[in-house]
């Protein structure tokens, strides 16, 4: 069987809102993982974390946490998504549920925002993704 690959060069936008945290390390790489795919392959694409995905955005906590034992780090997954021009939101709202302040958030983020900034991502995008 021949391999088909979706090439169209029209352009192409997906956001993927992520509410997997810590609890649950083996759900975490994946979202980064196919964001920075998508992004290789010319698509406009934003994450948006919520609910307990948010802790991911702390200062040493991915650093900490592996999909897999021996895995890459999420924090290493993050990093390879924004290279590949990913863009990271934060979902305000949800930071004080998990005692998260603007100044111990990573680097990588590129915006904190509110959750019409989520619903206007989900509406514009040409896809949504939720893990």
């Amino acid at each position: 069987m021949e391999e088909q690959y979706y090439l169209d060069n029209e352009e192409k936008s997906v956001v993927i809102v992520m509410t997997s945290g810590p609890s649950t390390p083996n759900r975490c790489a994946t979202p980064f993982y196919i964001s920075a795919i998508l992004a290789s392959m010319d698509a406009d694409v934003s994450i948006f974390l919520t609910m307990e995905a948010v802790r991911l955005a702390e200062c040493g906590v991915a650093d900490k946490l592996t999909a897999m034992a021996g895995g890459k780090t999420i924090i290493e997954f993050i990093r390879d998504a924004k290279q590949a021009g990913v863009k990271l939101f934060v979902c305000k709202p949800a930071m004080p549920g998990y005692d998260l302040t603007e100044d111990i958030i990573i680097e990588e983020v590129d915006e904190i925002a509110n959750a019409s900034k989520m619903a206007d991502l989900i509406l514009t995008s040409d896809k949504a993704m939720f893990f």
